[in-house]
């Protein structure tokens, strides 16, 4: 009885694990997206810059949705209004891809 309860329990841990994280960026492309963040979010989110660092590390997978979610750009710069739902999708797959709490951390060096 206690072995079947704690393989319903972990079968339903997993699926919602795996459930939250498709709905991270659905349909985003973390390879377009590090070329992007690179290309326009980089230049003003670099060490010592005004905006500040911001690299994917800088917030957890949770973050990051709640981020997007809510659209938290607060300057809202040209080079942000200018990108298709889509590559933001794809910026928002890269940074929850390898954001602090993910399997493959990673600063966007």
């Amino acid at each position: 009885m206690m072995k079947t309860t704690y393989s319903i329990s972990l079968g339903l841990l997993l699926g919602l694990i795996l459930g939250s994280s498709a709905l991270a960026a659905d349909g985003g492309n973390p390879k377009k997206g590090k070329h992007l963040y690179k290309k326009e979010c980089k230049t003003c989110h670099s060490k010592g810059d005004a905006a500040g660092e911001l690299t994917p590390m800088t917030k957890t997978m949770a973050q990051w949705d709640r981020f997007f979610e809510k659209d938290l750009h607060k300057a809202k710069p040209e080079v942000f209004q200018k990108l298709s739902e889509q590559e933001l999708k794809d910026i928002q797959q890269f940074l929850y891809d390898h954001a602090a709490d993910s399997d493959q951390p990673q600063t966007c060096g």
